[in-house]
């Protein structure tokens, strides 16, 4: 991790669960992390955690991902105040329980789902990706989290999956779309998507967990984890895709 030191990591989706462990293992490791969500006073609750030392490189910005001028607008902030982005953890992600496709008056939350974990990753990849180019910066890394449901659609009888699943599908085909991309810009930045089982997180809701109390979940920290070690490889090696299920998963 010593080429990380004091670069540049920003994590989104970072009030809670994977991408709060993320802020705090990313910093405790010595780069300097901002942290991107919804929920301002989350992240204040988040800096005053750390030690001291630590807390001095953590930076709370409240950002919605799914809009993308207040994505522009946080990044440009990175680039002014910071000198610009090496590592995204692109950690947002919504889940809408029990909206079907099919369901009436479903228009929002489909749409919700939609903007937060594909666009959202799109617009924070591109204004980082742009960032480096322009500081010719050519061995950043994005990493994406997204799901063992992005590859393969889970039949539970009685439970939907929504539009989540389609959304973290897209996820799958846009990390190949951006490993071509990178490769024809000739750049050494990598990308990388750690797509985990079930996760104990806010997104797993209490009810759910009732519904399925016999369902092994991994940690926040286990993906965290996962993030540390695809970005101290070396240069040369690429973790493309990362599934990480928990022990006795069975769906």
């Amino acid at each position: 991790m010593d080429r990380w030191l004091n670069r540049v990591a920003v994590v989104t989706g970072a009030s809670s669960g994977i991408g709060a462990a993320c802020c705090k293992d990313l910093v405790a490791k010595g780069l300097i992390v901002v942290g991107l969500a919804r929920r301002e006073e989350r992240l204040k609750e988040l800096k005053e955690s750390l030690p001291a030392d630590q807390a001095s490189r953590f930076h709370g910005r409240k950002c919605d991902v799914s809009k993308e001028q207040e994505v522009i607008d946080t990044f440009a902030w990175i680039d002014a105040t910071l000198g610009g982005a090496d590592v995204l953890v692109n950690n947002a992600g919504i889940v809408r329980p029990g909206v079907g496709i099919t369901k009436e008056a479903n228009s929002a939350d489909l749409r919700a789902v939609l903007d937060t974990n594909v666009l959202g990753v799109a617009w924070c990849t591109r204004e980082t990706f742009k960032s480096l180019q322009r500081r010719n910066i050519n061995d950043g890394h994005v990493l994406i989290v997204n799901s063992v449901a992005g590859h393969r659609v889970p039949n539970i009888p009685g439970f939907t999956m929504g539009m989540y699943a389609p959304s973290k599908h897209a996820v799958t085909a846009l990390t190949e779309v951006l490993r071509q991309e990178f490769l024809s810009n000739k750049t050494q930045t990598k990308v990388t998507s750690i797509s985990p089982g079930a996760v104990d997180t806010e997104i797993v809701a209490e009810e759910h967990k009732a519904n399925f109390p016999d369902l092994p979940l991994l940690r926040s920290e286990d993906v965290a984890d996962a993030v540390s070690y695809c970005i101290q490889t070396p240069p040369h090696v690429q973790i493309h895709e990362l599934l990480i299920k928990p022990i006795g998963e069975t769906i």
